[in-house]
């Protein structure tokens, strides 16, 4: 029988900031596992992943740093690359949304759906940042989500609850650009119809049917993926618009597109096709031995990503006609820290890059603990404090130690060989029994999807080895001549379990499989050979293993938890601070005190009041946005700061001939920004 293909996908993550174990647990580290026991069960498997370098946050990122969204890309790009190096993520290829490659598959992908009128083209009112005289994609405009409330949410998504929005839902909605509320104005885009997809996708999601046949088993797929999909198509889904009115991404190849680029949903899934492709180039393959016939694609992804690899990607990929739709999308909630959520706003994070830095030595003992606690259904939560009981009770106390008296009673006894193994009595038989039921066991779960209990299962091999030298003490048997067969056969057995550790913790842990692989004289790879009592012969050598994981003190969780604590940053709902200026280009502010002496609303204009200002060297006209916050009664004779030399502007039909000094606060009041002392007309500010 032939063994099943997989083309396996991480998400592709945004090359705006490092990955931290939130990312890491929840996406990279259960996709590397499930690959690599793809891989030594001799499945034909590729391993696509990439980073994602278009959309708006990568801009607003560049712009909160002063510098350009390439330098941003280049510089994520090669943190992250690093990262995923040090950690043993073993991708075929970990390709850019950037490169040249890229550009034309998504561009070619586009066309294809254009020229079979799989778009329309719209045009519909977006948010507009009038300062800043630019339309707003998604991320450049937050608000309050209408389902949860969160004061912060995105125009395409609520980071807290993970609902997916569109920028119109959201409550007193402003521009991440100049703080303010953006105006709706129309403009024209190319549109995925999802409604008229809704039938297919209802027999997909739910029932693993496509085109009336068996797709996949549903029951496989996570009950939240499931959920969240039908939740959606219940809902009626609705037109999305798959361009954008950015500068930065793949450019739309079509007429009349200047200024637009491909939606980053749209963009950002053909990375995987693209990296697939240039992977096939440089090891002489065909890109479409991966994306077509029979092999299932599984869609590794955090939760806030359900639907675009449930529905908006699997469209594209059906309408695009003979590319093949995703077998499963293990999906994963959210890992929390210490008692919070990770926040990168507020540096609550633990950085991947940095763990590695400052402890290049504890990688499994990270990838241990991460998937013990990985959050497959259900949000589950790092701390220090775990971390140090885990590795000090499971992994040095269990596996440490078991392994540590597996070899060194065999150098001690035996100079290392593998001694005989004599006749078995009935608990020898059933130890032996338990171990060749384990790697079944971990299969039947790693092809589930449940990964956290796979380990557990490889783990229990180790418990297994514990209890037999325990229960059996060889050290004290060894101390009557006469024990001898019976000591052989119990350390024959001790090594049988010590090899298959070597065998079944490779996707888990893959460096303490390979000392122990090392150390053991034996390098096997071949899952069908985990479970045998025979897999080292008599008199095979073998070397003493060092110790395998140091225990954890008290005082590097006081550490670590300090570190945390000393980099937090106060959450805070104010925009950022703006670029640097120059001294000179202040002292061409020209900043006066003025006294207002009329004040009107005008006409048509909720938010303007049109004031006559004292300037001290003048009376002039300035309109201002504060009739929400003051009456024009309220305003008379009031001390104000006025900006006296910006260029006259017409708002409203009325001229304004500088600009009222306002102060703000979280909550969006207003404030006149006056002198403190009697100051007349006139005072300059500087």
């Amino acid at each position: 029988m032939s063994k099943a293909k997989y083309t396996i996908t991480s998400a592709l993550p945004y090359a705006n900031g490092p990955l931290h174990l939130g990312h890491v647990a929840g996406v990279y580290l259960p996709s590397d596992i499930f690959v690599r026991f793809l891989r030594m069960n001799n499945h034909d498997v590729a391993f696509i992943c990439g980073s994602d370098e278009h959309g708006a946050a990568i801009t607003l990122r560049a712009k909160k740093e002063g510098t350009t969204p390439q330098e941003i890309v280049d510089k994520y790009d090669g943190i992250i690359r690093k990262a995923f190096d040090d950690f043993g993520i073993s991708f075929d290829i970990f390709h850019r949304t950037s490169s040249e490659i890229h550009h034309k598959t998504a561009q070619d992908f586009f066309n294809v759906l254009d020229e079979k009128k799989q778009f329309t083209k719209e045009t519909r009112e977006q948010y507009y940042d009038e300062d800043f005289n630019q339309f707003l994609a998604d991320r450049y405009i937050t608000g309050t989500c209408p389902n949860c409330q969160h004061d912060a949410a995105y125009g395409d998504q609520c980071e807290k609850c993970g609902s997916t929005l569109s920028p119109t839902e959201l409550i007193n909605p402003s521009s991440t650009l100049s703080g303010k509320a953006p105006i709706l104005k129309p403009t024209s885009h190319w549109y995925l119809p999802l409604e008229r997809h809704e039938d297919w996708l209802r027999s997909w999601v739910k029932e693993g049917q496509l085109n009336g046949k068996e797709h996949h088993n549903p029951k496989n797929w996570r009950n939240q993926v499931v959920g969240q999909c039908m939740s959606w198509i219940d809902g009626g889904l609705k037109p999305r618009a798959m361009t954008r009115d950015l500068d930065w991404g793949v450019k739309v190849p079509v007429e009349g597109a200047d200024g637009k680029v491909l939606y980053v949903w749209l963009d950002a899934p053909i990375g995987y096709i693209s990296a697939t492709k240039q992977w096939a180039l440089e090891n002489n393959k065909n890109w479409k031995d991966y994306w077509t016939g029979d092999r299932k694609l599984v869609h590794f992804i955090g939760k806030d990503n359900i639907v675009f690899h449930t529905i908006i990607f699997p469209i594209l990929l059906k309408a695009h006609e003979g590319l093949i739709l995703p077998d499963n999308v293990p999906a994963y909630e959210f890992l929390n820290l210490e008692g919070d959520k990770f926040s990168t706003s507020r540096n609550w994070a633990v950085w991947l890059h940095e763990y590695l830095e400052a402890h290049p030595n504890k990688v499994d003992e990270l990838k241990y603990v991460l998937t013990s606690i990985a959050p497959e259904t259900k949000d589950s939560e790092f701390t220090w404090k775990e971390f140090q009981t885990r590795i000090n009770n499971e992994l040095a106390a269990i596996l440490g130690n078991f392994v540590n008296r597996a070899m060194v009673l065999t150098q001690k006894y035996y100079n290392g060989a593998v001694p005989v193994m004599g006749e078995l009595t009935e608990f020898d038989n059933d130890i032996i029994s338990q171990m060749e039921a384990i790697p079944g066991k971990i299969s039947k779960l790693m092809y589930s999807y449940k990964l956290r209990e796979a380990q557990a299962e490889a783990m229990n091999l180790a418990r297994l080895g514990n209890k037999y030298l325990a229960d059996t003490e060889p050290w004290k048997m060894v101390k009557d001549p006469a024990n001898a067969a019976r000591v052989a056969t119990i350390m024959n057995i001790a090594l049988q379990i010590t090899a298959n550790l070597s065998i079944v913790l490779k996707p888990f842990l893959p460096a303490t499989a390979k000392i122990l692989s090392d150390h053991l004289n034996f390098h096997v790879s071949d899952w069908e050979k985990a479970g045998s009592a025979d897999l080292l012969t008599e008199g095979h050598p073998t070397t003493k293993t060092p110790i395998l994981f140091e225990k954890i003190d008290d005082e590097f969780v006081e550490n670590e938890k300090a570190k945390l604590e000393a980099t937090k940053t106060i959450e805070n709902s104010f925009p950022p601070q703006k670029e640097e200026t120059s001294f000179d280009d202040f002292t061409k502010m020209d900043i006066r005190v003025g006294t207002i002496l009329t004040a009107e609303k005008v006409k048509k204009a909720n938010k303007l009041l049109k004031l006559s200002v004292d300037t001290g060297i003048d009376q002039r006209t300035i309109v201002s946005g504060i009739a929400q916050h003051y009456s024009p009664e309220e305003v008379i004779g009031k001390k104000v700061t006025v900006l006296m030399n910006l260029a006259p502007r017409k708002i409203r039909g009325v001229e304004s001939q500088g600009m009222i000094l306002m102060a703000e606060n979280a909550e969006g009041e207003l404030s006149f920004v006056s002198p403190e002392k009697e100051f007349e007309a006139g005072g300059e500010v500087k």
